[in-house]
């Protein structure tokens, strides 16, 4: 329609078409404004909730793990798990060249605005929700937010990366637009997250995680307000991962 553009990547960006395997969450730009959604094409089934630790839960809140894609999230996960925390997680999407530590992604997630009835079962644990899915997440719940950050150029170069490995293409926008575009989202979100009485965030760097992994993964624990295994924290972070760094 006039006015009306859709755009994307399948399997990297979130601006456009990020995939799940049968699950697209889709971008239309309109006026000036990117509107999110999840178009289901016909999810697998879900494997049973996966519990890698059982040490400890506090069914207060849900703990939500969220960024850019690229931007740490499945580290965090795997950090938060090694430290003791439950994880919402089923295996929908394994590992691969891109996350050879695996993706720890909860398919359900992807619909929560048509049916968000998984998010009881999130109390207590820790879960990945994309940065444009936080809106969706039903407002009687609280929900202690991990939000990595990490150099947008960095973000976009490594997307580039993945679907190059790939074999695929992209939607043509130029890497800053592409920057510009993940900037204002973001702090769009931010602003939004900040207005919320049901949430409290902390803003962890990716390039500080890879450096003082003890430090950020106390700072995590003292955040959620639990006794995490510190050490076991740090030992998951691998810099040789970070691969994209900003010269």
């Amino acid at each position: 329609a006039s006015g009306h553009s859709c755009f994307g990547f399948r399997h990297s960006f979130v601006i456009g078409y990020f995939v799940i395997r049968h699950c697209t969450l889709g971008a239309a730009l309109e006026g000036g404004a990117v509107q999110l959604g999840c178009y289901a094409e016909s999810y697998i089934s879900v494997a049973p909730v996966g519990v890698l630790n059982v040490n400890l839960a506090n069914d207060s809140f849900v703990t939500v793990v969220s960024g850019l894609p690229r931007s740490g999230t499945s580290m965090m996960m795997h950090m938060l798990s090694s430290g003791g925390l439950p994880l919402l997680t089923d295996d929908a999407r394994s590992a691969d060249a891109d996350n050879p530590q695996g993706y720890l992604e909860f398919a359900p997630v992807l619909r929560t605005r048509t049916d968000s009835s998984w998010v009881g079962a999130a109390r207590g644990k820790a879960v990945k929700v994309i940065y444009g899915l936080l809106r969706d997440l039903p407002a009687e719940y609280t929900y202690r937010i991990v939000f990595m950050q990490r150099q947008l150029e960095e973000v976009v170069r490594s997307q580039q990366v993945m679907l190059e490995r790939r074999g695929e293409s992209g939607a043509g926008l130029a890497p800053d637009k592409m920057i510009d575009l993940f900037a204002r989202q973001v702090r769009e979100t931010q602003i939004w997250l900040d207005q919320q009485p049901n949430v409290r965030v902390l803003y962890v760097p990716y390039a500080d995680v890879v450096k003082e992994p003890p430090g950020e993964a106390q700072r995590v624990a003292d955040f959620l307000a639990l006794e995490l295994d510190i050490a076991a924290m740090a030992e998951v972070v691998d810099a040789t991962l970070y691969r994209q760094r900003k010269k």
